[in-house]
C-alpha cells in the first residue's frame, strides 16, 4: 500500500481529520450487518486499517475479533488494541500489506478494506492473498470512492478538481475483474451516507490537507478556492458524504 508517508504527528492529524465520528456511521453499521452478518466470535481482517477507526467500530458493533493490518508504523501505533477474550472478541494490530497478510490460511470470516483500494499497487495479488486468508464463501467488503460515482463526496463537491484524482482510482469494473482472477464475484454495490461532522463549519475546521491524497494533489490556488466555497456554505448544514460499499464473495 502506498501514498502519504506517515510520522506520528501526521498520523495524529489523520485520526482527527479523517476518522468519521461513530455517530455518523449508523448507515454503515446497518449496511455491514446486512452484507456480512457478523456475529460475536467471528474474525474480520481490516486491511489497511489506518489508525483503527473502523477496527474499533467493527469490534464494538458486532463483538468480533478484528485483525487490523497496517504497514505504516505511526498509524498502527494508534490502533486501539483490545485483548482477545475467550469468546473471540478483541482487536489485534499487525504489520502487513494487502498482498502479504500476516495471518494463517482460511482464518477470517470477512475482510474489510476501507478507503485503501487506490493505495494497493497490485489488486490481483491482493485478491489472491485475501482468498488464501478467508474461509470459503467469506465476503470482502470494500468502502471506497470509484470513478464516475463520487459526485456526492464532500471533497469533490467543494474541491471539484479532486474528481480528476478519483478518476485515477480503480473502477468498479476493474476491481471486479481483478478479484475475479481469485474466484471472487460481485454481490452488491451501494452508496452509503456518513456524517463527518454535525455541520459544514466544523467540517471545515477539521479539514487537513496533508492527510488526504486528493487534497494534496491540488495546487495552492485550487485548495484556497475550495476552502472559500466551504466557508461560504451554510455552516449548520450537516457534513454528509457518500461512499460506495462493494461486496465480493
Amino acid at each position: 500500500m502506498t501514498g502519504i508517508s506517515y510520522d506520528r504527528a501526521t498520523a495524529e492529524q489523520y485520526r482527527l481529520a479523517r476518522e468519521v465520528p461513530r455517530a455518523g456511521l449508523a448507515a454503515w453499521q446497518a449496511a455491514i450487518e446486512e452484507a456480512a452478518g457478523l456475529a460475536p466470535g467471528t474474525t474480520v481482517l481490516d486491511v489497511g486499517a489506518g489508525t483503527g477507526g473502523f477496527a474499533a467500530a467493527l469490534h464494538d458493533w458486532f463483538g468480533v475479533h478484528v485483525v487490523a493490518v497496517e504497514p505504516a508504523e505511526a498509524m498502527r501505533a494508534l490502533i486501539p488494541v483490545v485483548p482477545v477474550t475467550a469468546g473471540g472478541s478483541g482487536i489485534e494490530a499487525l504489520d502487513g500489506r494487502a498482498d502479504a497478510l500476516p495471518v494463517p490460511d482460511g482464518s477470517a470470516d470477512a475482510a474489510w478494506l476501507g478507503s485503501v483500494l487506490h493505495h494497493i499497487p497490485d489488486l490481483p495479488a491482493a485478491a489472491r492473498e485475501l482468498r488464501r486468508a478467508l474461509k470459503p464463501g467469506a465476503p470482502v467488503l470494500i468502502r471506497n470512492l470509484f470513478p464516475g460515482r463520487a459526485e456526492r463526496d464532500l471533497r469533490v463537491r467543494f474541491f471539484p478538481e479532486t474528481a480528476a484524482v478519483v478518476d485515477g482510482y480503480p473502477t468498479v469494473d476493474r476491481v471486479c475483474a481483478d478479484f475475479a482472477t481469485a474466484g471472487f464475484e460481485p454481490r452488491e454495490l451501494a452508496a452509503i451516507p456518513q456524517e463527518s461532522a454535525p455541520g459544514l463549519g466544523q467540517y471545515a475546521d477539521l479539514l487537513r490537507r496533508d492527510t488526504d491524497t486528493k487534497l494534496r494533489a491540488l495546487s495552492d490556488e485550487e485548495f484556497a478556492r475550495g476552502m472559500a466555497r466551504l466557508r461560504a456554505a451554510d455552516p449548520a448544514e450537516p457534513a454528509v458524504s457518500w461512499m460506495d460499499l462493494l461486496v465480493l464473495a
